[in-house]
């Protein structure tokens, strides 16, 4: 029996939209971020980690809303001050020693790359 070429397997295509950078530089970092603090302590993974992984989650909404939207402005300023809760969120975690130095600096460099992305982005849509 012959398989006509209409029947075989094709790949399947999803109609693909440029994401942007900022967008895919923070779904790398919460690909690491929420494994990571899955290993904080019993008693802060519910109280700090949490309050991190929602923050992080936020920000990837606000990236996601500014892709499609025509008003850019607020929803990135949003983005980036929810940046800004991450990075001192990921702080008290190192200085209370859930966090050892090498995934805070890992953080903190992604945070920081990821913030000027977020800056970039904002500044050709602005004014």
């Amino acid at each position: 029996m012959r398989i006509r070429a209409c029947e075989r397997a094709r790949p399947l295509i999803l109609p693909f939209r440029r994401t942007g950078p900022a967008l895919e530089a923070h779904q790398r970092f919460l690909t690491w971020l929420i494994p990571t603090l899955e290993k904080l302590p019993r008693s802060q993974r519910f109280l700090l980690g949490d309050r991190i992984e929602t923050t992080a989650l936020d920000v990837l909404e606000r990236l996601i809303e500014a892709t499609y939207s025509r008003e850019r402005a607020g929803l990135l300023r949003a983005a980036s001050l929810g940046l800004e809760k991450l990075r001192h969120r990921m702080r008290l975690a190192h200085d209370l020693r859930y966090l050892d130095r090498r995934r805070y600096e890992h953080s903190a460099r992604e945070l920081d790359a990821i913030g000027r992305l977020v800056g970039g982005w904002l500044k050709t849509h602005a004014g």
